[in-house]
């Protein structure tokens, strides 16, 4: 099978498109032909070494979308030619074949695209524990999403309108705000004009907001205090570097910064996320954008692409 190999940490063009042999699934294992693979930011942050540092050489890519192409011994519930996504994998998703542990595989309904599936489990999963897991939201609060128009933002855009919080969007193009509007956001502001801030508060009447889901704590964590209300949370999803910030921000209003990554995420909790995801992808409360599609060769392209500001959707390999 072809696949993406990485042989050493460094910049987007150790990646290369090699032929490797094709892995063979063994008790609880199953074998997925890959139709689409997602790429996420923590993909180049594992193949610059700066996250974890998988043995080499190594196939990147954790989100995938395919077909069932083999199952081992002790493996229930599906069957070859099934369609699924995957939420990790064992061999790697930038690949023509991926071999993932049976917990890794769940059902794509008819209704999604594999490119579409290939960009569920980190944007999806993470705005859901953040929302549910560590924010504890409920309907009738306010959220902010700093920065909405990426993979993670727009899923959280469409989990939260659904859960019936009132939802705050940013973005920083105006494509991207017409797409978070889209997709359900009450109100959407210019993350890039100065008073944005003051526009969120003046929508709150001055209370704040009560949920801030953050895409970029190096940059905003420290005007996310300023306009929390009263027990407001901040959930950091994404930074790329360090932050000041006043504590007194915090003090005055009980707030709370809570950090979290979807690797803490236990598999009780991985199992209960998927079954919810699974059931919003099936009724069509979930449907995911894709930004761009490029070959499973432009590898490097994609992962450049991904770092760059005016995020819009989900970036797609097709093996």
């Amino acid at each position: 099978m072809k696949a993406i190999r990485v042989h050493q940490f460094g910049e987007p063009d150790v990646m290369k498109l090699e032929t490797v042999s094709d892995p063979q699934p063994g008790p609880g294992e199953v074998l997925v032909r890959i139709k689409a693979a997602g790429v996420n930011p923590v993909d180049t942050y594992i193949r610059v070494g700066a996250y974890t540092k998988p043995p080499l050489p190594y196939t990147p890519g954790m989100d995938a979308a395919g077909t069932v192409d083999a199952v081992g011994n002790e493996v229930r519930g599906l069957k070859v030619g099934d369609r699924v996504y995957t939420s990790g994998t064992l061999t790697g998703a930038y690949a023509e074949l991926a071999l993932c542990s049976v917990e890794q595989v769940h059902p794509l309904p008819a209704r999604v695209s594999f490119a579409q599936g290939a960009g569920i489990n980190i944007p999806y999963a993470t705005a859901y524990r953040a929302l549910f897991y560590r924010a504890h939201t409920h309907a009738g609060e306010v959220l902010l999403i700093h920065g909405a128009s990426g993979g993670v933002g727009i899923a959280a855009v469409q989990i939260a309108r659904a859960a019936g919080l009132t939802v705050i969007g940013t973005a920083g193009t105006e494509r991207g705000r017409a797409l978070v509007k889209e997709q359900g956001a009450h109100h959407v502001f210019d993350h890039r004009t100065a008073d944005y801030l003051d526009q969120v508060v003046a929508l709150t009447e001055g209370r704040g907001v009560d949920v801030i889901l953050e895409m970029l704590a190096n940059v905003n964590l420290g005007k996310d205090l300023t306009v929390l209300a009263k027990s407001g949370r901040v959930v950091v999803i994404g930074s790329r570097g360090t932050v000041e910030i006043n504590p007194r921000e915090a003090m005055a209003r009980d707030a709370a910064i809570l950090g979290m990554t979807l690797f803490n995420t236990s598999e009780q909790d991985t199992a209960s996320i998927h079954a919810a995801l699974v059931a919003g992808l099936e009724n069509g409360t979930l449907r995911p954008i894709v930004g761009k599609e490029l070959p499973l060769a432009e590898a490097p392209q994609a992962h450049r692409a991904v770092m760059e500001p005016g995020a819009y959707g989900k970036i797609i390999l097709i093996p």
